[in-house]
């Protein structure tokens, strides 16, 4: 057979990929969760950490993807749910990295939108774990994340008017970005949602 001998094909299961990388933005999500305790430099580390780690997955993901014909569900869905599962972490980072930069200490309704995004992110988490075996239960969980989402944006606006009635500008325009930056990360889960709900209907 010498040089030509027949290479077995790589099985490569997305579905694992995808709960991998959900797996890891849930870790990072709750260690942003954590860092919003007390702000400390520890905690924050493992945000930024967790989310690199995160983003070898992804490159992983996409790199198979691009050497795969047939994927199980369509490579265009495959695509668009890592992203935005990439996203939420990518925004928590960002929200780490900025409160560093502008020196900012963790608030009440900081704390309550990252716990309102940690229960979203688990959420996403399951569907991510039944969209293979039990795409009608990923549906739900995709539902609650989608859910979960709108008490997010009840917050930020809570914590938007909050903002307008304080004195110092400079404190006003370095909170609006953080609160702005949690914001999108629950926007991302709930784009996250939404695909996953695209692809339990295709499923059927």
């Amino acid at each position: 057979m010498g040089l030509f001998r027949k290479r077995r094909s790589k099985k490569r299961d997305f579905y694992q990929m995808l709960y991998d990388q959900a797996t890891k933005t849930l870790e990072g999500v709750e260690a942003l969760e954590r860092f919003m305790v007390d702000g400390s430099e520890e905690k924050g580390d493992v945000v930024e950490r967790v989310e690199k780690e995160a983003d070898d997955l992804r490159r992983i993901l996409i790199d198979e993807l691009n050497q795969t014909f047939i994927t199980p569900i369509e490579r265009e869905d495959i695509f668009a749910l890592s992203r935005a599962v990439d996203d939420i972490l990518d925004y928590s980072e960002s929200t780490v990295e900025e409160m560093r930069v502008y020196e900012l200490e963790p608030n009440e309704y900081l704390r309550k939108m990252v716990v309102t995004l940690t229960k979203a992110t688990q959420e996403i988490h399951r569907a991510v774990f039944h969209l293979k075996e039990h795409p009608n239960v990923a549906a739900e969980h995709a539902v609650r994340a989608k859910s979960l989402e709108n008490q997010m944006e009840h917050i930020y606006h809570d914590a938007l008017a909050d903002l307008v009635k304080r004195n110092d500008i400079a404190y006003m325009f370095k909170m609006r970005e953080i609160y702005r930056h949690l914001s999108n990360s629950a926007d991302r889960g709930d784009e996250a949602a939404n695909i996953i709900g695209d692809i339990v209907v295709k499923m059927k």
